[in-house]
């Protein structure tokens, strides 16, 4: 019987056998999905950007080529006097500085004041409170037309007609802003503030140091709203405010339309200078934004 030759194993080298590169998971129906997309959403933009565009534009032509046929998409020759007109023979310093007023102190109170009824909303327990809530959010259904005259005759007893005070009592309470904080400060988690209580502090020190400063993204988001809605408000200054030096940027743009005609380049030129506040507040207020609507989505 002949013995059986045994092969000696073949030595480890650690080395995989070499495989072919395997192919690209994207298959080409879905690279032309992500670029329809892409078109679409670029022409989306494209649709939204070009009434600004066209109001730069707008402001930026002469009086006599307001109403040319075709239009001017870039103006030739472009001039600035709409812009000269403005800030030299009409009061716009005097409306930015009003509008500029009522829009911060009415952000910075209502922004102040849901964050505190947000906070009693989700922390404080007592008889009546959801109850409380869903009325109060329900006012959100009434529109400002109907509360315009009662407005009006509380701000004239109080003899507050045609000032500062009479612009900013009324956008002080906002239930969008309560509902928009409470739902932020439920997704906050209770333990730091479980462990300030047991250290000393009182509920006003756990809002101001812990809860407000977890709550930013939520507060930059309803800052940005509230902000515009002020800036933007046009009905209730032109029912309170009677005189000229009293006028915020949209009263006192308005009052540039004429009775038979417009300068339209001097309205668009106004438009712009009025968009640069708006803009400046998002930038300073972009990162906070773009985190909270990225946790919403998230903890949707």
């Amino acid at each position: 019987m002949s013995e059986l030759a045994v092969r000696p194993p073949t030595p480890a080298t650690g080395r995989r056998p070499v495989q072919p590169p395997s192919p690209p998971r994207r298959s080409r129906r879905r690279d032309v999905g992500i670029w329809l997309r892409t078109a679409l959403v670029g022409l989306g933009a494209l649709v939204m950007l070009f009434p600004f565009l066209w109001m730069v534009a707008t402001s930026l032509t002469a009086d006599a080529n307001l109403f040319v046929t075709p239009p001017q998409l870039i103006p030739d020759p472009i001039v600035t006097d709409s812009y000269r007109r403005l800030l030299g023979e009409l009061p716009l310093g005097r409306w930015m500085v009003n509008s500029v007023l009522v829009a911060v102190v009415s952000t910075g109170l209502q922004v102040f004041t849901s964050a505190m009824a947000a906070y009693a909303f989700t922390r404080f327990v007592f008889r009546g409170r959801d109850l409380l809530f869903t009325l109060y959010i329900a006012t959100m259904m009434v529109p400002i037309q109907v509360l315009l005259v009662p407005l009006f005759i509380e701000m004239r007893m109080l003899g507050l007609v045609d000032s500062y005070p009479a612009l900013i009592l009324p956008l002080i309470a906002s239930p969008f802003g309560v509902f928009l904080l409470r739902q932020a400060l439920l997704t906050l988690p209770r333990e730091l503030e479980e462990a300030a209580f047991v250290d000393g502090a009182n509920h006003w020190m756990v809002f101001t140091r812990i809860v407000l400063p977890n709550a930013k993204p939520a507060l930059a988001t309803f800052a940005v709203f509230a902000f515009m809605a002020s800036w933007n408000s046009f009905l209730w200054p032109l029912v309170i405010v009677s005189s000229e030096s009293m006028m915020t940027l949209p009263l006192g743009l308005a009052s540039l339309h004429g009775r038979y005609s417009t300068a339209w380049n001097l309205v668009m030129a106004g438009s712009t200078l009025s968009l640069l506040p708006i803009v400046a507040v998002y930038l300073v207020a972009q990162r906070y934004v773009v985190q909270g609507v990225a946790q919403s989505g998230l903890k949707g």
